[in-house]
């Protein structure tokens, strides 16, 4: 039976499928008026309406509790914070809009999905039987049967029913997208050419760095001009400029000396004591090994140490001192060939029955094919692999550690019991169960307060304006960093654990400093330098790369208009340059020999029909171009039914990749958590 706690610790695995799908979102029928009254943050907008703080607090919440996902680190707070709003994206866009193109789920779908006629990833996630992975109609039905009964049963039935709605409904509207992609016959006509011809012949070419800058002019109005036309291409999010700087916490050379002495002090108690397996865990650096390992799986110096019985250190390495000891030791073979087979804990008189019969001579894969639970490698015979020994733990190690090849063994663990058959065992070595305590190199505590009152020492010196920050920086030796802040960004790109430095600067007018944060082991001071709401980026910011393109488009045509003759051979003439070949150049090659990366050239050397004519003059990134095709290999390895097949799967493919960023756009969404979230 399927209780409610353990339908919560599933809820996990169903959260993934919302975010994978995007089309998923918890109950549709949350009240827009809980939490506060009055004033009401606004956290962003969807569809052109305001999402309140407390509205998204209210979901975020639910999927915190309902998923039993803890806030414990940076990415497990983006992960819920995305799926809260993965959820009111689907609440007020992709519901609506299921609504209006007329896609409903009836209750004989959602009758086929609760039964597993129809396969439903929210129900299986829910209801699968997690020892045969198989889906359990009867766990649905005593979790109905405890809903009748528990009002919060009941409500997690209701949410399950919800998503698997959403769910549905968002898959038949994938499938109907995708039904919209077309491939054409000129479309796989020109694929087939594209796969199958093979381009040969000779060019000539003249680098635009060929041209002084001075022999051609980009004006301001030219800049304006352009950026003007292609604005469209310069749109960007608000976004907010800082600069920082870091305040690195390293230990001193008091701080290595005073460790090493420390590390040296234990280490002495650890070489000696008898209650070794006490010890290390009364050290909060201590850890015992699960696993045994051999030789070959040390050190040369930690071998030599620990498998005659000495211990192992104190001693530096990798920034951490660490010493070692045997806390117990095994003959093993270096390696075991396992097949098994895995049964319920329920099953102890089937394992005993058929550990009877394999003893007997009977055929262990064809019986781990017939009762093992463990698909994966049923139908494999029951087959694991070879594995070393040190792979084993626990039970699996006590059981294995003397096994000899034909050996069959019965060992329970967690909710399965497995019956191991030994098909190979290697030579026999030693291996060692390792005890050891490790500490990291990390600075004292008085040099932490040290660094601190450093970092407020700056704060009191950069407050002002920019001059002063910078000057302050300069004084302390060093070195501001910059760091853009886009809407929607949690952190700062580059910075360690940086999510409260990010909230502030949401909440920051332009030229205030922040406070100390820590921020990882160090300490950060930022400034907000700038605060840009504008939709598109400012002409000044993207003006060199305008200008970059606009002295390209005027050397390419400098450069054509020193082209002359009308034979091939003239006209490299004309430039100066010199011909070179191309061979087996195809409309899918990414570069040409000589010439390098110059995507339009292939596209125009692979759009010819017939050899022998000379090319217009083609523009490249690098370049003008001319060319001539001197002879094309038709090929066939690639066919109008391959071409059709391949085509289509590629436009159904990008039309599920972009529609769902189509539909995100057109929803006017405006993300402003990071000052609260």
């Amino acid at each position: 039976m399927a209780s409610l706690n353990t339908l919560r610790t599933k809820f996990g695995v169903v959260l993934s499928i919302i975010i994978a799908l995007a089309l998923l979102a918890f109950i549709l029928s949350l009240k827009n008026d809980m939490g506060f009254s009055g004033s009401d943050p606004k956290v962003g907008e969807i569809d052109g309406s305001k999402v309140s703080y407390s509205e998204y607090y209210d979901i975020y919440e639910q999927v915190r509790s309902q998923s039993g996902a803890q806030e414990s680190d940076e990415q497990q707070s983006a992960l819920l914070a995305n799926t809260a709003w993965q959820a009111l994206f689907a609440q007020r866009v992709l519901a609506p809009g299921f609504a209006k193109a007329g896609i409903v789920v009836s209750d004989e779908e959602r009758q086929a999905l609760i039964g597993g006629r129809e396969y439903s990833p929210v129900f299986y996630q829910a209801f699968a039987d997690p020892r045969t992975g198989l889906y359990s109609v009867e766990a649905v039905s005593g979790f109905l049967a405890e809903a009748q009964s528990d009002p919060q049963a009941s409500a997690a039935w209701k949410q399950l029913n919800e998503q698997a709605r959403l769910e549905r409904s968002g898959r038949k509207f994938a499938a109907l997208v995708r039904g919209g992609a077309f491939v054409n016959s000129l479309e796989i006509a020109r694929g087939v050419k594209a796969a199958n011809d093979k381009f040969s012949g000779k060019w000539f070419g003249k680098q635009y760095s060929a041209v002084p800058d001075s022999l051609v002019s980009v004006s301001r109005s030219d800049i304006r001009a352009y950026y003007k036309k292609h604005k469209s291409a310069y749109k960007q999010l608000p976004s907010r400029s800082l600069s920082y700087v870091v305040f690195e916490v390293e230990p001193t050379d008091d701080d290595l000396l005073a460790l090493e002495q420390s590390v040296q002090e234990v280490g002495a108690r650890f070489a000696e004591t008898g209650e070794l397996r006490a010890f290390v865990r009364g050290n909060r650096n201590g850890h015992i090994a699960e696993n045994y390992v051999s030789a070959a799986q040390l050190s040369d110096e930690e071998a030599a140490a620990l498998l005659t019985g000495k211990p192992y250190g104190p001693v530096l390495k990798n920034n951490e001192w660490t010493m070692a000891r045997v806390l117990d030791s095994k003959v093993a073979p270096d390696s075991l060939g396992i097949r098994h087979i895995v049964l319920p804990y329920s099953e102890e008189e089937l394992a005993d029955s058929l550990l009877t019969v394999i003893r007997r001579g009977a055929d262990f894969a064809e019986l781990a094919a017939r009762y093992s639970v463990y698909e994966q490698t049923a139908a494999l015979g029951g087959e694991v692999g070879v594995l070393p020994f040190s792979a084993f733990t626990g039970e699996f190690a006590q059981a294995l550690s003397g096994a000899k090849r034909g050996d069959v063994v019965k060992i329970a663990s967690g909710d399965a019991i497995q019956l191991l058959q030994v098909y190979r065992a290697g030579r026999p070595v030693k291996h060692v169960q390792v005890a050891s305590i490790v500490y990291p190199v990390e600075a004292s505590a008085a040099t932490v307060r040290n660094v601190h009152n450093q970092a407020l020492s700056f704060t009191l010196a950069a407050k002002g304006s920019a001059e002063a920050f910078s000057e302050a920086a300069s004084a302390a030796a060093l070195t501001p960093r910059v760091a853009t802040l886009s809407q929607g960004e949690r952190t700062i790109r580059g910075l360690e654990d940086s999510r409260d430095v990010a909230r502030w600067a949401y909440d920051a007018g332009e030229g205030d400093m922040s406070e100390i944060f820590k921020v990882g082991k160090d300490y950060v001071v930022a400034r907000l330098a700038e605060i840009d709401n504008s939709e598109y980026v400012p002409l000044k910011e993207v003006a060199a790369q305008i200008r970059a393109q606009l002295f390209r488009d005027k050397k390419f045509e400098f450069i054509r208009k020193e082209l002359s003759g009308a034979a091939f051979d003239e006209q490299a003439a004309s430039l100066g340059s010199e011909i070179g070949d191309f061979a087996n150049v195809s409309y899918n090659a990414y570069y040409i020999d000589g010439v390098g990366m110059e995507p339009r050239l292939v596209g125009a050397i692979a759009a010819v029909d017939q050899t022998g004519a000379v090319s217009a003059p083609v523009k490249g990134f690098n370049g003008l171009y001319v060319f001539r095709v001197d002879a094309i290999d038709r090929d066939s390895a690639q066919t109008v039914e391959d071409e059709r097949v391949r085509a289509q799967a590629l436009a159904e493919n990008r039309v599920s990749q972009f529609v769902m960023p189509a539909i995100q756009q057109l929803a006017r969404i405006k993300d402003l958590r990071g000052k609260y979230f």
